[in-house]
């Protein structure tokens, strides 16, 4: 199959070559990393100097490169000195003591190296340990919606939306196609096992497996709420499972480093500190997430469609926490260097009791950055309303803020 260009990820990885630093694409199994290693041999390979070495651990030809030993012997016995050598290593986790090997060979003349994994610590703790920061981590979204449109060769329509928010944003559905309802659900069911089993059940000896799923199951079904600890422990209690806090966070944990969910904490907007209780959680894809949701997309569509606002903030690039003011709360507040927003997200914006609790909270904020509500309110496109912009959702996706 014809591998495409996800023209976002490839602009960063090209401006990050020959600049001294290891590039690491982190993000969950399944959400396009190998692509955008393949898609650069296919950009780079008729580079006059340029020398590829590709490992992909996920597959059975590597399956004999277990640890540094054999990932400096692989390497060595292709490396050309007097070329630009490339080492690309996907799903790298899988080769134990990786981060030796990689910090000897990036430093040799002419030479990047760009890595895939699946864990964030993983990529994170140990390379930044050894390597002192010489490494750029670029995490790898699921398709956005635009992308999706793309892949799927669908036009930008209502219907198109509804897809997108029902299956979510993995590139493989591209191969499986959208015809058919069982097979995408099943092709989602081996993703979500897969990251389940190899990621967290594995990798950290789960033995409640039983827990493990229900924590999955009650953050599918509590998307986009404040949780807590304790208030996870009194309703697995209420289910006949007792289970501490400190369990509750281990494997909340272990579900954010696979990068199944994202736990996101709330933000003081007048006092600017952040809360250290009651987070919100959202999940990385909407595809994985409506597989585990009990009930039908019309129970939860606002649930879904902050989850999907949430996640293409961060594909912008901002830094999203929740907002809390004394007068309520704000969905998102977004910074990156130099900008600040605020996000309201509201299913259908019809009646003035909804305008006011959605646009209320964003006029008591007496500050001059931007705010923004975004809805699928019929016949919306935008407008401005005293100084706060009422987005459609698929204005939104398409354009960003």
């Amino acid at each position: 199959m014809e591998v495409l260009t996800r023209k976002h990820y490839a602009d960063i990885v090209d401006s990050w070559i020959g600049k001294g630093n290891i590039i690491a694409l982190t993000g969950s199994r399944r959400v396009g990393k190998s692509f955008i290693l393949k898609d650069f041999i296919q950009r780079h390979k008729e580079e006059p100097d340029a020398n590829m070495i590709f490992i992909d651990k996920e597959k059975k030809a590597f399956k004999d490169i277990k640890n540094k030993d054999d990932l400096d012997k692989w390497i060595e016995a292709r490396f050309v000195p007097d070329k630009h050598n490339y080492i690309l290593l996907d799903e790298v986790q899988e080769i134990e003591r990786f981060e030796e090997s990689i910090c000897n060979w990036y430093t040799e003349e002419s030479t990047d190296v760009i890595i895939t994994g699946s864990n964030s610590k993983t990529l994170s703790g140990d390379l930044a340990t050894l390597i002192a920061g010489r490494h750029v981590e670029v995490r790898v979204h699921p398709l956005t919606y635009a992308e999706f449109l793309e892949f799927h060769d669908l036009p930008d329509s209502d219907d198109s939306l509804m897809t997108y928010l029902t299956y979510g944003g993995l590139p493989g559905l591209r191969k499986v196609g959208l015809d058919s309802d069982e097979q995408v659900w099943a092709y989602l069911t081996s993703v979500f096992n897969t990251i389940v089993l190899k990621d967290i059940v594995e990798r950290h000896d789960i033995r409640n497996i039983p827990f493990l799923n229900n924590l999955i199951a009650f953050y599918a079904d509590t998307t986009g709420k404040l949780t807590s600890a304790n208030s996870i422990a009194k309703y697995m209690k209420s289910q006949q499972q007792n289970v501490s806090t400190n369990l509750i966070l281990l494997y909340r944990g272990f579900l954010a480093e696979a990068f199944l969910i994202d736990v996101v904490p709330r933000y003081d907007i007048h006092g600017k500190k952040i809360f250290e209780s009651n987070e919100k959680v959202y999940w990385d894809d909407l595809g994985l997430r409506n597989l585990k949701a009990e009930g039908g997309m019309d129970a939860y569509i606002e649930k879904v469609m902050e989850n999907a606002v949430y996640k293409h903030l961060c594909f912008l690039g901002y830094e999203v926490k929740v907002g809390v003011l004394n007068a309520g709360e704000v969905d998102f507040v977004c910074t990156k260097p130099g900008k600040t927003v605020y996000v309201q997200v509201s299913y259908v914006i019809a009646e003035e009791s909804t305008r006011k609790r959605e646009f209320g909270p964003l006029e008591k904020i007496h500050d001059n950055h931007p705010k923004y509500v975004i809805s699928a309110t019929p016949l919306l496109t935008s407008r401005d309303e005293n100084g706060i912009i009422h987005l459609s959702l698929r204005k939104f996706f398409m354009e960003g803020i």
